[in-house]
Parts: structure tokens; sequence; C-alpha cells
């Protein structure tokens, strides 16, 4: 009996241990990550006991090359607080300002269990007046203020990139910070790659501490927490156009391209100036959409706007004589060709008209001379390798701003770059041709400036809060080999002859404003949709041609023969830039 007795009071003793340990732990040891899910008790303990309403969730902003918000929108709004159902307030005033019905301002209060923004989803937009106005009177649970919203359509959206809560990412990243498990973390875009820079330092919120029934716990007091930092949150300036984004995806969505999209780049800074890719993201499933692939950063078949490799090369090794006669009445296989019957063309017409069989005699003699010619030639025009800005960023080593950006390629293996007729295929942008619409983009632009190579830069700073510079991304030249001068002389005259040549690709350009330098390329993918083989349609090139100032290239994906050309969409976007910048 006494040993029975000496057990149980060791059993309890030790219970009783073991809940002052749990104690302890909940109040004084792990009170900030308490548990295998780093719960913060004290925050939650807060939560319990007041209300808020988040005004800015303190990530990082997106700006245009002007300063103007992309992925976010301030607007002045009305927020109001539940307890203002148990007090007579001035509902009158407040109507009369905002032009709000008073039956409208009570049954919201009325319905209200937490602080609010009057109108959300679709808030009432106060002018500044109104907003102090508001705040003038004084009234408890009463405010008018700006307030931080996301855009319901973001511009450029696969661009700039999707954010998310992902708990064991955040700790993965951030194993040295103090972070919320409700940060939001970037998934996809520039929102991932300049994650790091856009992690909150803190929310501003409105907040009031409340009972158990909800009733204000220190009278009707509402306190504004901020964190009070001059430097913090960023904003990252992106050298998207605002107005030019938006035509071109006004452009896109009018011409129906569902698999695509454009990239047009300031020739001048190598900067992007609009960029669009579809199909857009589905914003009810977000994470699970095809959209939030951003297409123009991932490699797809080039058809024959690679011909301008293949002709780059031949220029350099002397086999562009223009006496010497092609038979392009004949297919690159050496059969007759009836649908594309050109007769006998020169190399300079070879290229206007695009003729297959030109191009692809000439890349079996290039192999000839050397097996990696075609290759040499796609790098030296910055065609691929990736063209995205990248390099050593404050204590972050080769750091991208593109960071799913694809490299393209012209051959996968030996067997391929060696067999004469997988070679004469790759000369016209076939067989395992591949490269991004970024590439094809920067290649116009690198020939346009005469054989410079650049980096692609989609952000040209990040800001401090109150607007100095924290850091820069200056303009870099791509490393590696360019084509000379002359080469580059020469390519510019063939791309303004497919627009020149009464029978070239380009043709439909002639008419332009800007004087138009560029390819056509017309790919087979190999993919059928009911019976019909399908196409990627190209055209990229650069204008003025004189002066150089833009390039673009635009493409949609997966086509029918007979349907998805691109020449409207390329030719609006060129009137529209002429007329407007």
């Amino acid at each position: 009996m006494r040993r029975r007795m000496i057990g149980w009071l060791v059993f309890c003793i030790s219970c009783f241990a073991l809940l002052l340990f749990r104690l302890m732990q909940i109040q004084l040891l792990d009170t900030e990550t308490f548990s295998k899910h780093h719960v913060n008790l004290i925050e939650e303990s807060v939560k319990q006991r007041t209300q808020e309403l988040v005004i800015d969730n303190g990530r990082g902003n997106f700006l245009d090359r002007n300063g103007e918000l992309l992925n976010n929108k301030k607007i002045n709004v009305l927020v109001l607080f539940p307890f203002l159902k148990q007090y007579h307030w001035e509902v009158a005033k407040v109507s009369e300002i905002t032009g709000i019905p008073e039956v409208s301002l009570k049954q919201a209060v009325k319905k209200a269990k937490s602080a609010f923004v009057y109108g959300d989803p679709e808030p009432v937009e106060l002018t500044s007046a109104q907003k102090k106005q508001i705040n003038d009177l004084n009234i408890p649970g009463v405010f008018a203020v700006e307030k931080k919203f996301e855009q319901v359509r973001t511009l450029a959206e696969q661009l700039i990139g999707l954010t998310g809560e992902n708990v064991n990412e955040l700790q993965r990243r951030y194993p040295d910070k103090k972070l919320s498990e409700t940060n939001l973390i970037g998934v996809s875009g520039l929102e991932e790659s300049f994650d790091e820079f856009l992690i909150p330092d803190g929310q501003s919120k409105l907040v009031f501490h409340v009972d158990g029934n909800g009733a204000p716990l220190f009278g009707s007091n509402v306190k504004y927490v901020d964190p009070a930092n001059l430097f913090f949150p960023v904003n990252i300036r992106t050298t998207i156009d605002k107005s030019i984004q938006q035509k071109a995806e006004t452009l896109a969505d009018l011409y129906g391209i569902k698999k695509g999209g454009l990239v047009l780049l300031n020739i001048e800074d190598n900067s992007v100036l609009a960029m669009v890719s579809r199909p857009a993201i589905n914003k009810k499933a977000p994470y699970s959409s095809a959209g939030v692939t951003n297409l123009m950063l991932k490699e797809q078949i080039l058809g024959s706007v690679f011909k301008t490799v293949t002709a780059a090369a031949a220029i350099d090794h002397s086999l562009d004589d223009p006496a010497r006669l092609f038979d392009c009445g004949k297919k690159i296989n050496g059969k007759r060709e009836y649908h594309y019957n050109y007769g006998m063309l020169n190399f300079s017409d070879s290229f206007a008209k695009s003729c297959n069989r030109t191009f692809g005699e000439l890349a079996k003699e290039l192999q000839k001379i050397d097996p990696h010619t075609l290759e040499d030639y796609a790098a030296k025009l910055s065609l691929t390798g990736q063209s995205g800005w990248q390099g050593n960023v404050y204590h972050i080593s080769r750091f991208k701003q593109f960071v799913n950006e694809d490299t393209g390629r012209v051959f996968v293996s030996n067997v391929a770059r060696r067999d004469a007729n997988l070679i004469a295929m790759s000369g016209i942008g076939q067989n395992e041709v591949r490269a991004t619409p970024l590439a094809v983009a920067n290649m116009m632009a690198t020939i346009a400036r005469g054989g410079k190579k650049e980096m692609v830069r989609a952000v040209s700073e990040i800001e401090y809060k109150n607007g100095a510079t924290m850091l820069s991304f200056p303009e870099k030249k791509l490393p590696g080999d360019t084509i000379s001068p002359y080469t580059a002389m020469k390519l510019q005259k063939l791309l303004r002859s497919v627009v020149l040549h009464p029978d070239g690709t380009g043709r439909w350009y002639k008419s332009l404003p800007y004087e138009v330098a560029g390819k056509s390329g017309t790919a087979e993918t190999g993919k059928y949709s009911n019976g019909k083989q399908l196409h990627n349609k190209w055209f990229a090139g650069y204008f003025p041609y004189r002066h150089p100032k833009y390039a673009l290239a635009v493409v949609n994906l997966d086509v029918s023969d007979n349907e998805g050309g691109v020449n409207s969409l390329f030719a609006d976007l060129v009137k529209w830039l002429y007329e407007n910048q």
C-alpha cells in the first residue's frame, strides 16, 4: 500500500512538473515560435482581444518606368468599425460628405463583425478633400485612409509574377528572420526574383481592443499602427511603360492571341517596354493555371526567323555572292515545290521571300566548314544563352532578373549536328532549333545596334520608400563574341528587303509610318488539331530603320496554317507607337 501511494505521488509530481514546464514554454520560453508550426503566441493572444484592418501589407511595390504603380493601387477609402452600432454617430454628416446614403451606411455597420472598407471589393473612392473632411469630424470608428489594394487585372502579370503563402518555403528562404507565417512570398516572375527586397518589414493597420462580446475594451479609441520605417517597403522601378503595356495587351487580346505574345524592347538601353504572355492567369486558380508561365521566356520553335543566323554565317564565310542563284523551285529535300515556286533566286531575294531551299543549302555548306558554325552565330547574335540581366547584387552572387528564362539551342546531339538533312532543317529554324521570344527581340536589337550585344533589363533600380536609390541595375554587355559591324550592316539591309521587296514576306509593313526591318517565320510544331498541322507564326524586327528605337518580336503559337497571323498586331503596335510616343 505504501509503495502504491509513493508511486502515485511520483506520478502526480511528474505530471505537475510536465504541466509546469509546458506553461513555462508557453509563457516564457517559446512565446514567438511555439510548436513545430512556429506559432507566435504573443501575436495570437493580441489577435484574440483586438480587431484590426490592414491598410498596407508592407510588401514592396512595382512601378513602371515613370513611377506609376503596376501591381497595386492606392486609393482613399472610408473605414468603419462595428462598435459604431452601439453608439449614436453623425452618420448624416458622413453621408453628406461621401454621397453614400445614410441607410446604406447604417446597414453596412449593422452587418459588420469587424472593421471594413465601405463598398469592398469595389470600394467607394474618396477625393483628398473628402478624406480630410471625414477625418476632421473626429468620429470614433470612422476614418478615411489611403489603402493599398491589389489590382484586379495586373499589367504584365506574368512578368511581375505572383505571391502566395508558403510557410515551409518562407522558412527555407529566410531562416534567420522572424517573419509571420502569413507573410506573402514571391512564387513567380519578378516577385520571385526580387523577393528578398520585397519581403515586408511590418504592416500598417488600424487597431482597436475588444472584450469577449466584441465591444470596445478601452473605450472607442482606435490606434493607427505603422512600422514607421522611412526606407521600407521598397519600390521596384521596372522599365515597363504602363501606357505601351496596356496597348500591347489590348491588341494581343483583340487579335485573339490565345497562346503566345510579344516582347518590345527599347534599343537605346536594351530594356523591356512591354511584355505580353497569353494565356492570361486564371485568377480563380492562379497557381494551377497555364497562364502562370511566361511564354516569352520559354524556348519556342523559330522557323524562318532563324534564317537571320544562317545569313550572318553565310556573309562572314563569303557564301552570299549576289551572282549565285539558288533553285527555289525545289523544296529543301530537293523535290519540286508547287506552292512556293519562286524559281531561281539570289541570296538577297531568297532572304526577302524566305526560300527554304537556299538556306538549307547554305547550312550544309557551313557545316562542312565547321559543324559548330550555326551554334556560334546564334550565340554571336544573342539568340542562344540567357539574354536577361544578371550579375552580383548586394550580397547575392549571379542575381538574375528573369529567374526562369530558358537558354535556347540549335542542336541537342552530335547526330543532328553532323547529319546533312538535319543540318538543312536546322538552317531554316526547324529540327532542334529553339529560342525564347525575348532572345529573338534581343537578336533584332543587337543587329540594329551594329552587332553590340547587351543584357535585357526589366528593372532599372530599387528605390527606398523615401525615393532614394537603394540599388541600380546598369546597362551590361552580354559576354562572348559578336558579329562585326560590317555583318550587322549587311543583315540590316536584308531585314529591310523583307519589307521593301514586292514579294517579301514583310511587304505588309511597307506603308507604316515607321520604316520597319524584320523577318517572318512560320514554324511547323509537329502538333496537330483536327487533322491540321499546327504552326508558330512570327514576325520580329526593329524600327525606325535609319534611327532604331524599338525591337519587337510577336509570336502566335500552335495555330493552323490559315489562321493566327501576327501581321496586323505588329503593324497596329508600330502605328500606335508612332502616334503616341
